[in-house]
């Protein structure tokens, strides 16, 4: 029997412990605005996955835990059945997030004062962990050409010198939702691993691809990129559980895994505490029929907004996500900097937005807007909108 998911319910989330409700006095000077920034949902958190941590805490007894039988062999599964990428655990670790993965990466193969290279406009920490331990930057932008973003593939090539180290890859892209083709990424592993520049793929959104688009993980599209890269996933972004703190890193050249595992291993940071493993195994386990449920609500609010944009503030374009519950709004058209169109959304429409140029210059003139909640939140959002403009 087929089991109804209520996405439209209205969940007071403020004085939760909650980022997204509980920090905008911090993050936006004000508290009376509808939060549309962080990239987490409004959704519940799904049942099977609640009661398995119930299930857990009923037992009383918090010791050092040990890794479920299952919790392994639930990614594996679920990578085949999902995205048709067959590994074996062997070559999967937990990590206690994607970022800081991420970081734990950056930190253990390149040298300060050597080279990361990151593709802007891109999710801001990708800059902020290289920065501040002491990377320098290479930004290889992404080309925008007749309202669709592309990679700059021949600036690369003509940009990376002998201090680059690695490559972060958005994949899929956030803010801007796209679903890499193979070509693209095939090209890209031969230019990175021809430099011997390591490819680290940040795939958290890799279950959200939607409108019949399809991810295709970075490591699949040849062997150039199976042996010279980290990929990074989670089932948080998915199934509305990032509190949970629970990523896996896949790695399926031997040296490169042995060297980031031992390191991992030497610092404990793949010994997950004891919910994560339960709350994924339970999500890739029993979470087909929600996330297919959840899709469909969120491609849904994706075109409503668009239909809303186009026919009452046709100033302001929606980008449509191939993946992600994400929009890259252009608001360009507005002519306004980028400081007087922060104040437009927050002083005077009481929204709360990522601002476009934390993605980088390139997100000038750009507002990400999350669209993971009921469509009663998003239809007063567009509203306060239209009335400002």
């Amino acid at each position: 029997m087929n089991k109804e998911y209520n996405f439209d319910e209205i969940l007071d989330r403020k004085d939760s412990g909650s980022v997204k409700f509980d920090l905008l006095k911090e993050g936006f000077g004000r508290k009376d605005l509808i939060p549309m920034w962080v990239a987490d949902m409004d959704f519940r958190t799904p049942d099977f996955i609640v009661e398995a941590l119930k299930n857990r805490i009923q037992h009383e007894i918090f010791g050092y835990p040990a890794i479920p039988q299952g919790y392994y062999p639930s990614i594996v599964n679920w990578l085949k059945k999902r995205h048709g990428w067959e590994i074996n655990s062997d070559v999967l670790s937990f990590t206690p997030g994607v970022v800081k993965g991420i970081a734990f990466a950056v930190l253990h193969f390149t040298k300060r004062g050597e080279k990361v290279i990151i593709q802007p406009p891109v999710y801001h920490p990708f800059r902020l962990v290289s920065q501040m331990l002491g990377r320098n930057l290479l930004l290889n932008p992404l080309k925008l050409d007749n309202g669709v973003y592309k990679m700059d593939l021949e600036h690369l090539r003509e940009n990376i010198d002998k201090d680059c180290k690695m490559l972060i890859l958005c994949n899929p892209h956030n803010p801007i939702g796209i679903t890499w083709d193979k070509e693209t990424l095939k090209e890209l592993a031969k230019i990175c691993y021809e430099n011997k520049i390591l490819v680290v793929s940040d795939e958290i959104h890799s279950d959200m691809a939607i409108f019949g688009n399809k991810h295709i993980p970075f490591a699949t599209v040849s062997d150039e990129a199976k042996e010279n890269s980290i990929t990074f996933m989670a089932p948080s972004k998915t199934f509305n559980m990032a509190g949970i703190v629970s990523s896996f890193a896949i790695i399926q050249n031997e040296k490169i895994r042995e060297s980031f595992f031992n390191f991992l291993n030497a610092c404990e940071l793949n010994n997950p505490h004891i919910f994560a493993p339960i709350a994924t195994q339970a999500a890739y386990e029993n979470g087909d029929e929600w996330l297919s449920r959840m899709l469909q609500y969120v491609e849904k609010n994706i075109l409503f907004v668009d239909e809303y944009l186009k026919k009452n503030i046709p100033e302001i374009k929606a980008f449509i996500p191939q993946a992600s519950f994400l929009i890259w709004l252009d608001c360009r058209a507005l002519n306004l900097s980028q400081k007087a169109l922060t104040d437009l959304f927050i002083n005077k429409a009481k929204l709360a937005l990522n601002s476009g140029d934390m993605f980088g210059n390139e997100g000038i003139g750009f507002m990400r807007m999350n669209i993971g909640c009921p469509r009663q939140t998003i239809e007063t959002a567009l509203e306060n909108l239209k009335r400002v403009l």
